[in-house]
């Protein structure tokens, strides 16, 4: 059995007929019976299966790594603290670098293995929340003398464990979690799961991953508001004014060589533009001695030469691997907590692949590809874990988003990123120039991405009858107990006395964490108080979730690679395994480069270009 492989000349390429290299509303596909289309893919410059250049591949790679860096970078300077590691720049480098390479191997593991969909994983907000309870308890706080900058020897090896047995036990908690994400996953369970989980118990449950770290951004953004709000009021520019407007940019083509095109710049990296410029305005401010230079000042946080030695003292290469901070350990609250978090991430994540299947012209993804791509986020956890970001790993929403722009919906894409990613890993000194950002700089980037985040928990509520008195009820309440709770149980933990332990600290940990307490409640409540389908969104949230009916189309892109299952691995009893495509539904033709329906007929051959 052989496969042809072929090129043609693209009618709709990347740049437009007037030289604009971007995408609008109407790309994303038209509605049709109160229904979202799947865009065409003659709307796409580069298909799912489509192979563009490998300089193409390379440059969008770059892009994607960037559009994900302020996620990637903002997990573990936000766990710095809690660590005892806000006076230890050089370590909290480390952690970065260390979530970038994990984030490379679990997006191609993604890509190759799992969902199979151009989804670049990375780390995620959700575990942030019962990581932060779990530490804020008595035995994890961190002691006084790590608080005070003029005691802390950061070579110590007292200090180093201080730091290294908490990641460490954030390590083990994440790698049990993720055994029971990959059992849900690829024993199928998600999708019996799915029935009773509705839009009613996702929109609190996401609201709250950021709402809670509102007094951790306001402290870091509060050390000099003026920076802060400089870096809120560019990623607001950026994003939400200058987003339509194109910037010329020179472009090299066969036909019209040297010209200039115009690029939606702002659109694409807005917080990476915001970021840079207000780092730069620190650096001017610094050099400049307008900053004041006594460490206890107002604004001595904004001067860029406060972390300067960690540039120096990093080394050019560095190669993170399992187990560098030590043995894990693993205690029964951080576990709970953590599981918590990972019914939260998996949620997100089925919406993430729908969505990501609609912008690049994919049939919905079937089940079998479900179960496969939670079962591999599951393993990105238990990697991670392993590795010691003191975070799992998920699906990337900005990502996501990143589709719709550029219109590039090409897997070979992702896999470009997830090598970049891999670079940034091992290049050390990538990840010390980012534990270098100004703590207000970062407090004003973590405002905008927190209010960000519940945002898009709100917008769940799209699918329910937001004219029900049921409704309103259960998304009120949830929140506000969600945030309620939580704030009394961290003012009054001597309250929570079983008498056993370990099971005051699970509760303690549960109770403090804001996603579960509301995520727990809107579901109690949507399952239990009478309400309709329609009422409660699940009738529009099954359309959102139904499975595809073109098999062979769906086959071909959820299918395995490398001949998997169809010529190798074939044995009938893999068919009833609940990740494994159905014997029977891989149609086999030739793999064409060309985007564009067979029913629009043959077009010239030539090479694939931008």
């Amino acid at each position: 059995m052989s496969s042809a492989i072929t090129t043609c000349e693209h009618p709709n390429p990347l740049q437009r007929g007037d030289g604009v290299l971007s995408s609008h509303e109407g790309d994303q596909g038209r509605k049709k019976d109160g229904q979202l289309k799947s865009p065409s893919r003659s709307h796409l410059a580069y298909g799912i299966l489509d192979s563009p250049p490998w300089y193409l591949c390379i440059f969008l790679g770059i892009q994607h790594f960037l559009t994900a860096l302020g996620g990637l970078v903002a997990v573990p300077l936000i766990l710095a603290k809690d660590l005892c590691l806000q006076h230890d720049p050089l370590t909290q480098s480390y952690l970065i670098s260390t979530i970038f390479f994990v984030s490379g191997i679990c997006t191609l593991l993604q890509v190759f293995l799992g969902i199979r969909l151009p989804i670049l994983q990375g780390g995620t907000f959700a575990f942030l929340g019962p990581s932060l309870a779990m530490l804020s308890l008595p035995t994890w706080k961190c002691p006084a003398w790590t608080l005070n900058a003029s005691q802390v020897n950061t070579s110590s090896p007292e200090f180093t464990e201080e730091w290294q047995k908490r990641i460490r036990e954030l390590q083990g908690a994440v790698m049990v979690a993720s055994c029971v994400q990959m059992l849900v996953g690829f024993s199928g369970l998600i999708g019996f799961l799915m029935r009773f989980i509705g839009p009613l118990t996702i929109a609190p449950t996401i609201s709250l991953m950021a709402l809670p770290l509102f007094d951790s951004a306001g402290d870091d953004a509060g050390t000099h508001w003026g920076i802060a709000a400089t870096t809120i009021f560019l990623i607001v520019l950026f994003s939400q004014y200058l987003k339509n407007i194109a910037v010329p940019v020179p472009v090299y083509g066969r036909e019209k060589k040297s010209h200039a095109s115009k690029f939606y710049l702002f659109q694409i990296f807005p917080v990476l533009l915001g970021l840079c410029i207000s780092w730069l305005l620190c650096f001017v401010l610094t050099v400049s001695d307008a900053l004041p230079s006594a460490p206890t000042a107002y604004g001595y946080l904004a001067r860029t030469d406060t972390k300067g030695n960690v540039l120096s003292q990093a080394p050019w290469f560095r190669f993170p691997y399992p187990g560098q901070w030590g043995l894990p350990t693993v205690s029964l609250a951080g576990v709970f907590g953590i599981i918590a978090a990972v019914i939260s991430s998996m949620v997100e994540s089925i919406g993430d692949y729908h969505a990501c299947a609609r912008l690049v012209g994919a049939p919905p993804p079937p089940k079998h590809a479900i179960n496969r791509g939670i079962g591999i986020e599951g393993l990105g956890c238990l990697l991670a874990g392993a590795w010691g970001t003191g975070n799992g790993t998920t699906s990337y929403s900005e990502n996501v988003g990143a589709l719709g722009i550029t219109r590039v919906g090409s897997r070979v894409v992702i896999v470009a990123a997830g090598c970049v990613l891999l670079l940034m890993g091992i290049f050390g000194k990538i990840g010390a120039a980012f534990a270098t950002i100004p703590t207000p700089v970062i407090g004003g980037m973590f405002l905008v991405m927190f209010g960000v985040i519940t945002a898009v928990g709100i917008s769940n509520l799209q699918y329910v009858d937001l004219n029900s008195p049921r409704n309103l009820f259960i998304f009120g309440f949830s929140i506000f107990c969600g945030l309620a709770i939580p704030n009394w149980v961290n003012k009054n933990p001597e309250r929570l006395h079983t008498g056993i332990l370990q099971l005051d600290q699970v509760i303690q940990v549960l109770l403090t964490t804001g996603m579960f307490v509301g995520g727990f409640l809107g579901f109690l409540l949507d399952n239990t108080i009478p309400g309709s389908l329609e009422e409660r969104g699940l009738l529009a949230w099954s359309q959102v979730q139904e499975e595809s009916e073109e098999t062979t189309k769906a086959l071909e892109v959820y299918g395995l690679p490398w001949g998997i299952g169809t010529r190798f691995c074939t044995s009938s009893c893999a068919q009833y395994l609940p990740f494994w495509p159905k014997e029977g539904e891989v149609g086999v033709r030739d793999l064409s480069l060309c985007p564009w329906d067979s029913e629009e007929g043959p077009r010239r051959a030539t090479d694939t270009r931008m």
